[in-house]
C-alpha cells in the first residue's frame, strides 16, 4: 500500500493561488506516475494533470493549461500542484493517484491508477 496524502487546499478568492501537494511519507514517488484529478460537486471526476516517472507532464483539461502547473518535490516523496489565476469553476475536491509504471501520462486511463489519497477541498469563492 502506498499511504497518499493530498494538502494545501482551502478557501481562496478568485484571482489567487494555490500549491497541493502529493506525499507518501517513507516512499519514493519517482517511480511512480502521480495524477491529479478533481471531482466538484455533482460532476464526475476528471483529470488535471500527470507526470510520468519518466518526469514528462501532460493536461488533460484545456482550460487549465496556462494556470496549472505539475512539478516533482525536492524530496522524493511529494508532487506538487500550483494553481493559479484560481476561478470558482476550479472549486472541488482534488485527489492525487499513484501508479507505479514507466509508461508515460496520456497512456494511463484514470481506471489505472492503484493508489489515492483521500483529497484535499479546494473552494474559490469571493
Amino acid at each position: 500500500q502506498l499511504p497518499l496524502a493530498e494538502s494545501g487546499g482551502g478557501l481562496v478568492q478568485p484571482g489567487g493561488s494555490l500549491r497541493l501537494s502529493c506525499s507518501a511519507s517513507g516512499y519514493h514517488l519517482d517511480y511512480y506516475a502521480i495524477g491529479w484529478f478533481r471531482q466538484a460537486p455533482g460532476k464526475e471526476r476528471e483529470a488535471v494533470l500527470c507526470i510520468s516517472s519518466e518526469k514528462e507532464s501532460t493536461d488533460d483539461v484545456d482550460s487549465v493549461k496556462r494556470r496549472f502547473t505539475i512539478s516533482r518535490g525536492n524530496a522524493k516523496d511529494t508532487v506538487h500542484l500550483q494553481i493559479n489565476s484560481l476561478e470558482p469553476e476550479d472549486s472541488g475536491v482534488y485527489y492525487c493517484a499513484a501508479e507505479l509504471t514507466r509508461r508515460l501520462c496520456q497512456e494511463i486511463p484514470q481506471t489505472d491508477y492503484d493508489y489515492w489519497g483521500q483529497g484535499t477541498q479546494v473552494t474559490v469563492s469571493s
